[in-house]
This record gives structure tokens, sequence and C-alpha cells, in this order.
């Protein structure tokens, strides 16, 4: 199985910078993992709820850890968030176009997660579907 793959067959996600904005990235994304049946919760320090979903702060807030975890950030705080994702025990991490950090990558892989930082898009992979 592929990064790809093995991000998609998880059974709960996160979004990093998803937004109520309906214009937003961060909106289509938690969008569309809503939208194909899976468990994801919205991540939004500002946000309390996204179409009727409760947002949560940080990854320690959410009531499970998620397996799979997909950052819509700037590159400054996708550091932070994958900072948090190792230690919460995420397994995979998609950072979407614009979002990718080197050092954050980096420090994921070495903690054994799944990292897809390659600029491609869960949006289109989610409409494969």
């Amino acid at each position: 199985m592929n990064e790809i793959q093995t991000f998609l067959s998880a059974k709960s996600y996160a979004v990093a910078g998803a937004s109520a904005r309906t214009h937003k990235y961060g909106y289509k994304v938690f969008q569309a993992l809503l939208a194909s049946g899976r468990e994801t919760y919205p991540l939004n320090p500002v946000t309390e709820e996204i179409e009727g979903h409760k947002a949560f702060p940080k990854i320690a807030d959410l009531p499970v850890v998620p397996e799979s975890l997909s950052i819509i950030t700037p590159p400054q705080v996708t550091r932070k968030v994958i900072a948090e994702a190792i230690e919460a025990g995420v397994k995979n991490i998609w950072m979407q176009p614009g979002a990718e950090d080197e050092q954050g990558s980096q420090a994921a892989r070495e903690a054994g997660i799944n990292v897809i930082d390659d600029g491609s898009c869960v949006l289109v992979l989610l409409a494969r579907e």
C-alpha cells in the first residue's frame, strides 16, 4: 500500500486549518472528508464550530487521536502542528500544497509517521474515489 492509500484507509481524520469560510481550502478539505463518510474532526484555534461540528484548538483536545491528519496551514504553523501530531501518535500526515515544511516533514518521518508532502492534493484523490 502506498502513502496515499495508507492515509485514506485510516479510521479517523483531523484537518488542521479547517475553516468555516466556504471559499477556503480548509473548508473544502474538511467537507470532502466528511462527504466521503470518514470520521473527521476540524482543528482551528479561533473557530468554535464548522458546519455543525465542534472545532478543536489542537490535536490534544480531540476526543480521539486521528490516524490521519491533513494540514492546510502556513508552513510556520505546520511545524507546530506536526510537533503536536508526533506527541499525540498520529500515523499519517498529508501536507496540502502550500503547507509543506521541510523540518516538520523530517521530524515526522524520523518519528515513523507516513508523510505526504509532494504537492499532491487530497481533494483530487477524494474526487476519484
